[in-house]
């Protein structure tokens, strides 16, 4: 427990440092392309097109899911999706992408993941815009259901944080567990459901129970029943139970491994 509180004091006493190097991280990522930080927004943009032409009028024909617009259920998800799979890969590497960092100068190299998910916000919350603009044109009226986004929100960030810290230390010590985690992480695309209702493609209900559990689906499904309006986080108190557990240990592991051997991280890189 003490490694955990080592650990999330130094995000919150290296606060202005984490956001003045996420805004240095987005502007050194795009300084050589004419639109610049514009692909930001046009990158994930341009993904969701490809998504729904394939998906929604190709495969689905666009039907509706759960009485509303294909489009808008998938947008929900993949935007949510697309936040974490970024910061999950881009956190996984990030102590080991800042290896002349952490060799010259002393650094708390804790928060190097969460420089990274703080960065990738500036792509998540202009397409949050783009959503509620599109929850407008579809006729999706704003309700009371619209709070819980804070709670669903924090979720999503305290399950990349304690998740993004265990990947960054594991990565420094077998770098192969980079590669190991794409290959998850386009697996759990899948089963996640940002494009695919796994409630209605007529798998066993075995299955359909465990792939609920999936910490990614947990988030993404919350999101949909938000801005939905379906239902509130406390009637999926076992699911919640379950995703809290998960970012726990998460979090023990993360930060027993960081602790333990980050003060080697040059060593082993």
């Amino acid at each position: 427990m003490k490694e955990i509180v080592a650990v999330i004091k130094e995000q919150f006493s290296h606060t202005g440092m984490i956001f003045r190097m996420s805004r240095y991280e987005d502007k050194a990522t795009y300084q050589s392309h004419y639109l610049g930080l514009a692909w930001q927004i046009l990158n994930p943009a341009i993904q969701v097109g490809i998504y729904y032409l394939v998906f929604g009028v190709g495969v689905n024909e666009n039907r509706k899911i759960s009485g509303f617009p294909f489009f808008i259920w998938m947008l929900i998800g993949i935007i949510a999706w697309f936040y974490m799979n970024t910061s999950v890969l881009g956190a996984s590497n990030s102590i080991h992408r800042q290896v002349g960092m952490v060799a010259k100068m002393k650094f708390p190299v804790s928060i190097l993941p969460t420089i990274n998910i703080v960065s990738n916000l500036s792509s998540y919350f202009p397409m949050i815009g783009i959503l509620l603009i599109a929850l407008f044109i579809f006729g999706v009226s704003p309700s009371i259901f619209w709070i819980q986004y804070i709670y669903y929100f924090f979720c999503m960030i305290a399950f990349m944080f304690a998740f993004g810290l265990l990947n960054a230390t594991i990565t420094v010590l077998i770098r192969d567990y980079h590669i190991f985690l794409q290959s998850i992480l386009r697996l759990l695309f899948y089963v996640s459901g940002p494009i695919w209702d796994i409630d209605n493609k007529n798998l066993p209900d075995s299955l359909v129970n465990v792939l609920k559990l999936n910490p990614f689906y947990y988030i993404i499904e919350g999101f949909r029943d938000t801005f939905l309006s379906r239902e509130w986080f406390w009637q999926k108190g076992t699911y919640g139970l379950i995703f809290w557990c998960m970012v726990l240990i998460l979090l023990i592991l993360g930060s027993h491994l960081h602790m333990k051997f980050r003060a080697r991280f040059v060593d082993y890189i």
